[in-house]
């Protein structure tokens, strides 16, 4: 999906706003244990698969930090949990906390996407950030979501505040491809991988933020592979809404119609819809195992079977090759309805 539209930092799901995390508790346990020995490294990366959790853990240890600045308090803790209701967790929900600066693509709203990069003028406020002394005595933190995002001048900026960091401060970066950053970077900083979640869990995370009934649900987290923002996205976005309309079709036994098809067709074939048409891909592919599956349990799998591995092959080719994607939907949903799924 593209970052058209709303500006997605404004979401009442965003990271920051978010106070439970589930999956993560030997890294949670890592920072713990690097609080209490009162050595806390001042620069952190956070690596892993986007949509994971990995800002959510970023924002649970700078909310956990600035709701207990004083070491020997937060030692004593066994949980980086504070609760949301915390007015720490209000001010940063609100990005209304002195000490908490975040460096992230910014939003054009006269474009309405997100820009395409993370640029020097807003790691140089993070300079001015760092040259003050805490609002409140305690942390000064930063959180860099997602560090890939910075280009070559804001990186060698970023890397200039590492490499001499201010006292009582901390760095969080997070990184879905680590191997893009500096090796300057990420040298300077201790790096916490990440694992995917459990299909359990991300369909629990999911299940807090989705309006769409628990087959959709699973589904989603079962194609996402551990990262419920990549469920959330399979759910939300136009790919999903067109194969839901192709399995509705289906669920019914009707056959498709040229003008049905031409619809589905024309809208991801549209400007800005190369991620939908992977998503509608991905969704079509695994509706036709399943099918193929149950038919072949009744000995009359054959047919999906033949008609799941060709359009499989097309839709890989048209993503390979960047062919015409109107035509491969066009295609694939011919073969489709001559397989007679039921």
């Amino acid at each position: 999906m593209s970052d058209d539209g709303e500006d997605p930092r404004e979401s009442e799901h965003h990271p920051r706003r978010r106070t439970d995390l589930r999956g993560h508790q030997s890294a949670e346990e890592t920072l713990l244990r690097q609080l209490a020995s009162r050595r806390m490294h001042h620069a952190w990366l956070f690596a892993g698969l986007r949509g994971i959790g990995k800002a959510t853990l970023a924002y649970r240890l700078a909310r956990f930090l600035l709701a207990f600045p004083d070491p020997e308090a937060a030692a004593e803790r066994r949980s980086l949990y504070v609760p949301g209701e915390a007015p720490v967790a209000h001010r940063i929900a609100a990005r209304a906390h002195a000490d908490l600066i975040t460096l992230e693509r910014s939003y054009d709203a006269k474009a309405e996407r997100l820009k395409s990069e993370i640029v020097v003028d807003d790691v140089r406020k993070a300079s001015g950030f760092f040259a003050r002394t805490a609002g409140e005595g305690g942390w000064r933190i930063c959180i860099v979501d997602a560090a890939e995002d910075l280009n070559t001048e804001s990186a060698n900026a970023l890397l200039k505040i590492l490499e001499e960091p201010p006292a009582h401060s901390l760095f969080i970066l997070v990184s879905h491809q680590a191997g893009r950053l500096l090796p300057t970077i990420r040298s300077r900083c201790l790096r916490l991988d990440l694992s995917a979640l459990t299909e359990a869990d991300t369909i629990a995370v999911v299940a807090t933020m989705a309006e769409q009934n628990s087959d959709e649900i699973e589904r989603a987290a079962r194609l996402s592979k551990g990262s419920p923002g990549r469920a959330l996205e399979l759910l939300n976005s136009q790919g999903a809404k067109y194969f839901d309309l192709v399995r509705q079709i289906m669920s019914r036994s009707q056959a498709m119609d040229l003008a049905a098809k031409i619809n589905i067709a024309d809208g991801l074939q549209a400007r800005g819809m190369a991620e939908d048409f992977t998503i509608f891909s991905e969704l079509l592919l695994t509706f036709i195992a399943g099918k193929a599956r149950e038919a072949a349990l009744a000995g009359q799998g054959a047919a999906l079977a033949r008609a799941h591995e060709e359009i499989g092959h097309s839709l890989r080719l048209a993503n390979a090759l960047n062919l015409d994607r109107r035509q491969t939907i066009l295609d694939a949903l011919t073969v489709l309805g001559s397989a007679k799924p039921v």
